[in-house]
């Protein structure tokens, strides 16, 4: 049941994360006026705003002046879902359920951050700042509720581990590093640090290898040069979500290796 509900919650916050990533770059209000045709402006019925059913109803178009309406929209919400049912299932797993709002949250805005870094290469501070005490108080109440007061405080001394070497990197480096990047890594480096040091490291390792990676294939197919510009937050958030379902798996992967064991 635990399951079903959050992919229903899911498909619910994919479709306000819809919201957020179109009005929060045009810095519009989320709540007024509702939601509307981004193309004529009439507004959505009910019915017609039901996550992923509405878009594949009316083919991926407006009800009204018939003009297609992106795929992102259903694929946000899908995306949301799945990994809502993804990290509830790793977070019990590890018998860290008291934790699964922090993760749930952090899951919601890395959508929403990943679709809008895509779109207009920017990591809004009306996501990324409020972010920080959300998290904070959210990892307060897990190590509450589980009486690990270590892991807040790794959560906190990992947040800012990796704020000040991103800090270093921008600072050093301003070309190849935005400063939207550097405050997320706050967010990135707490969340990390409060499952484990090893998740932290093999997070942000894993989140320059998917940048490499994709700065690799873009040029490879002449999409990019080597001057462009390609949004990281993507990559870091990727990378952050490797860690938060296979940290455990890489780290004794590299021990048995390195050791033999």
């Amino acid at each position: 049941m635990l399951v079903v509900a959050m992919a229903v919650l899911g498909l619910v916050v994919g479709s306000f994360l819809n919201v957020v990533i179109y009005r929060v770059p045009r810095r519009e209000s989320l709540l007024r006026p509702g939601s509307r045709c981004p193309s004529c402006g009439t507004p959505i019925k009910p019915s017609h705003n039901i996550p992923v059913v509405s878009w594949v109803v009316l083919r991926g178009r407006c009800f009204v002046c018939g003009r297609p309406i992106a795929v992102w929209y259903p694929l946000v919400e899908l995306a949301t879902s799945l990994l809502f049912v993804a990290v509830t299932l790793r977070l019990s797993n590890l018998d860290l359920l008291s934790a699964l709002p922090a993760y749930l949250y952090f899951a919601a805005i890395g959508v929403a951050l990943t679709v809008i870094d895509l779109q207009v290469r920017r990591l809004p501070n009306a996501i990324v700042l409020p972010s920080y005490p959300v998290v904070a108080v959210l990892l307060v109440v897990s190590a509450a509720v589980d009486g690990d007061w270590w892991a807040f405080v790794r959560a906190l001394l990992g947040g800012a581990v990796l704020f000040a070497f991103f800090f270093a990197l921008g600072y050093f480096y301003p070309a190849g590093m935005g400063f939207g990047d550097v405050k997320l890594a706050g967010i990135v480096g707490g969340v990390l640090a409060y499952l484990s040091w090893s998740a932290l490291v093999i997070g942000a390792f894993a989140g320059f290898l998917i940048g490499a990676v994709a700065g690799l294939t873009l040029m490879a197919i002449k999409r990019a040069g080597r001057k462009t510009a390609i949004p990281f937050g993507p990559s870091m958030i990727a990378g952050a979500f490797v860690a938060i379902f296979a940290a455990q798996q890489i780290a004794q992967f590299y021990v048995d290796t390195l050791f033999g064991g």
